[in-house]
Parts: structure tokens; sequence; C-alpha cells
């Protein structure tokens, strides 16, 4: 349906703010989403866009006409997934992102499994610790670990996650153990740099928020780096639970600080709002939170 085409083509404009931008949302050339702009125009006699050498904008009458399309598609769209829900089981292409060593190290078993719960979805996932914006890049949901920032998302928390200091048995026994996280400013630290502030180590105490600046002679963008250093003996590292877990269980490394940690953050899985949620995506939200509540991280 090539009107369909287009008006989708012209709410990605809108939304994304360039040709190129919704080309690559929806997955066309940019000679092909030029093709429809032109051809939506042409179909309404009207110009719906001014163009400039350096940006597009509505003009009034285009303002209008994306006003009441994008309406018009959100209804089809939730129209067509509540038919598909109850006509099949889930299926179709579900876009993920998340972060890497959470990803890679906790989210990829749970994934496998979900394959082969789910065969009639296919999986396409990014890995990656940049923040990905998920209307713009066309996904579906993003997995992400700390404190949810972006509110324009809906957000659904999987398990708690906690970041915690540890160290090894040998670095303790050679520096001493920390009694108080100002203790901290006599040791190495072993920084990851992935942090928003890596820098700065944060803590709670009697008297409120901690905040404790640091240098480090290791710097590394890996959680799992920072890990084996520890492991090592080479400092204390600030880590998350689910990467440290098997190594204190093990005995490698040891928790520090415990009384001084800051409340535990999580690991969520965030979508774009609507009015209906796809049977895809309520599969895997549904199937990850039984998967991950009340997690265990020792192995």
């Amino acid at each position: 349906m090539p009107r369909l085409e287009s008006d989708r083509l012209f709410v990605a404009v809108m939304e994304t703010g360039s040709l190129a931008g919704a080309a690559r949302r929806l997955g066309l050339s940019s000679g092909q989403a030029s093709k429809l702009l032109a051809r939506l125009e042409a179909d309404l006699g009207v110009r719906l866009l001014n163009r400039s050498t350096r940006a597009l904008s509505p003009t009034e009458v285009g303002q209008a006409y994306y006003d009441r399309i994008r309406t018009i598609l959100d209804d089809l769209d939730t129209l067509d997934a509540q038919v598909q829900d109850r006509a099949a089981a889930p299926r179709g292409r579900l876009r993920l992102t998340a972060p890497l060593t959470f990803g890679t190290l906790r989210l990829v078993p749970a994934l496998n499994d979900f394959a082969k719960a789910y065969p009639e979805i296919d999986l396409d996932v990014s890995f990656t610790d940049r923040m990905v914006n998920l209307v713009d890049e066309g996904f579906d949901a993003a997995i992400r670990a700390g404190r949810v920032a972006d509110t324009s998302l809906i957000a659904k928390k999987l398990c708690e996650m906690e970041t915690i200091l540890v160290a090894s048995p040998a670095y303790l026994a050679a520096h001493g153990t920390p009694t108080h996280p100002a203790d901290l400013a006599a040791h190495q630290a072993i920084i990851d740099t992935n942090f928003r502030d890596p820098l700065i180590w944060r803590f709670r105490d009697a008297g409120g928020p901690l905040s404790i600046p640091l240098s480090a002679r290791l710097r590394y963008s890996n959680a799992e780096a920072c890990l084996q250093a520890a492991e090592a003996g080479l400092g204390i590292a600030h880590l998350p639970d689910f990467v440290a877990g098997p190594s204190l269980a093990a005995g490698r490394t040891r928790t520090l600080l415990p009384d001084f940690a800051e409340p535990a953050g999580g690991i969520y899985a965030l979508y774009p709002p609507g009015r209906h949620l796809a049977a895809k995506l309520r599969a895997l939200v549904d199937f990850l939170a039984a998967r991950f509540h009340r997690a265990d991280w020792s192995a």
C-alpha cells in the first residue's frame, strides 16, 4: 500500500527531524524515502515540509496533517496487533538493545531459553553501553541497569542490582581493610569508566549521602576486566553484583563496606508507551521478569 508507506515515512520524518533519520528507522534508502515523501505531497496536492540545506520543518498544513495521521496510524497498528494476538501465538521480529556486560554475561542465556520457548519470534539484539534512542532507532525495547532516567518510557523492573566494593584476600592482607569510605583514599582503586562519574564512588551513612573522589592507576571500560584486576590483588573494584557474584562465592574476592552501600538500583526492561503492548514484547518482558525475579548472581 504505497499511500500507507508514504504516511509512515512522513510521520518518521516529523519524529526524527530528518529524511535520513526517517529512512534509517524504516530500513529504506535515502532515495526511496525521498520518493515516498514526494509521492505523498503530490497525492495531497500540498507541500507538507519546508526544506532547507540544514533542516526540514513542517508547513502549517503539514503539522495539522501529522497530528491527525499519527493518531490514525496508531489506531491501525493497535488494531493489527490486537487481531494478531487473538489469531496466533506471539510472532515476528523483536529488536532489543542491552548493556554489553549484563547482556553477554546474564541476558544471553535467558534470551536463548526464550528463543526455544517462542520459536515464532525472531530476536535482533544489539549489545552496547551507548544510550540508545528506542523510537528514533527503531528498537522495541531496551534492557538497562541502574536507575531509570528516561521518564518518556515505560519501565518494568526485572530485579534489583547492587553496586558493591570487592578486593582479594591477598590485597587486604597486604594493605588492610577499609572500615569507612574515607579510608579508600589510602587504597588502590580500580575504575570502571562506564560509570557516569567513574572517579567518584558514592555511599551512604547515618549523615546521608557520601561522595568519595578517587585517583586510580587502573581504568578499564569493562566491569569483568576490573574484577580480574581485583582478583589479581591490584586494588579495590566497584562492581555490579551480577559481575562480582561468582568471585565472591568462590572466595576470590570479599565484599567491603556493605553498611555504607547506596540503595539498590535495578535491571529494567524499557519500552515506548502505547495503548496496546504487542504480544511478542509482552511475552519477552514477562519471561525476563520471571527469570530474573530474586536472581542469584553467585553462579
